[in-house]
C-alpha cells in the first residue's frame, strides 16, 4: 500500500530534498523513507559537519561513509499542503554508497492515522493475517 504523497525534508528553513514516508513501525508512531536530496552530493558529510557544528549527538564510520544521527533540532518534514509532521525527535541515518532516510519517531496518533492511513491499514492487516 502506497500513499505516493511527496514530503518536503527541511533543514533550518531550508529544503534539503523530499521523502515519500514509504515505510513505519504504525503501533509506535514511526515513519521513514528513503531521501531525494536536491543539492547535497555527500550526505555523510554534509550531517557530520551539521551535527560537529551544532552540538547534535551522532555515531559513525568515517571509513563506510555511514552516520546515524540523534533527533535534530530544525529538521522537519512538511506535508503537500504544508503542514509539518511533527513527532518527539527527526533523525537521519545512512552512507554516501547507499542511500540516507529520515526517520519521524512519535508522530502522536491521531494526527499519524489521518496523515499515514494506508501504513496503519497495512499494519492492521498484516495483524489480522497473523491471527488466522
Amino acid at each position: 500500500m502506497n500513499s505516493n504523497k511527496l514530503y518536503t525534508v527541511l533543514l533550518e528553513g531550508n529544503t534539503l530534498g523530499t521523502t515519500l514516508l514509504e515505510k513505519a513501525d504504525a503501533p509506535m508512531g514511526v515513519v521513514f523513507g528513503k531521501i531525494d536530496f536536491v543539492a547535497i552530493k555527500s550526505g555523510y558529510a554534509f550531517f557530520k559537519s551539521y551535527c560537529l557544528g551544532k552540538g547534535v549527538v551522532f555515531d559513525d564510520i568515517p571509513e563506510e561513509r555511514c552516520i546515524s544521527t540523534q533527533g535534530i533540532p530544525g529538521l522537519m518534514v512538511i506535508a503537500e499542503g504544508g503542514v509539518e509532521i511533527k513527532g518527539l525527535a527527526c533523525t537521519v541515518s545512512g552512507m554516501d554508497s547507499d542511500e540516507f532516510e529520515i526517520c519521524l519517531i512519535g508522530v502522536p496518533y491521531p494526527a499519524y492515522e489521518e496523515e499515514f492511513p494506508h501504513h496503519v491499514q497495512a499494519y492492521s492487516q498484516r495483524w489480522e493475517q497473523a491471527g488466522e
